[in-house]
């Protein structure tokens, strides 16, 4: 295993939209997901797929009218305990915002 800090700037598409317009990111552990749809039921921008039993996001970019409800995700998934498996980025400063189980902003991924 590396000792690099893994940094969430680090993980997703090059296709993101702006920092000013989506200055946050979702980062979303979809092989921890075990279906239990508390997303889908706290944020509209989470489905939970009938078909598959797994849950995902709309979009993985969100600007500030859509913060909360996505943070709101991140804080009730119970897939992983005392991690989550739903984790909110903010973009400008590479700190998770939500679960943040160390409480020092750094990206709680266990993969």
């Amino acid at each position: 295993m590396s000792d690099d800090v893994l940094r969430p700037s680090d993980i997703g598409d090059s296709d993101a939209p702006p920092v000013e317009d989506k200055p946050y990111k979702i980062i979303f552990e979809a092989n921890k997901c075990f279906g239990a749809g508390k997303c889908a039921e706290v944020s509209s921008n989470w489905d939970l797929d009938l078909s598959t039993g797994l849950a995902r996001p709309k979009t993985y970019y969100v600007g500030e009218d859509d913060l909360d409800h996505n943070v709101r995700a991140a804080e009730i998934c119970p897939a992983k305990k005392g991690k989550g498996v739903i984790h909110v980025i903010d973009r400008r400063t590479d700190e998770e915002i939500a679960p943040d189980p160390e409480g020092d902003g750094t990206l709680s991924v266990d993969w």
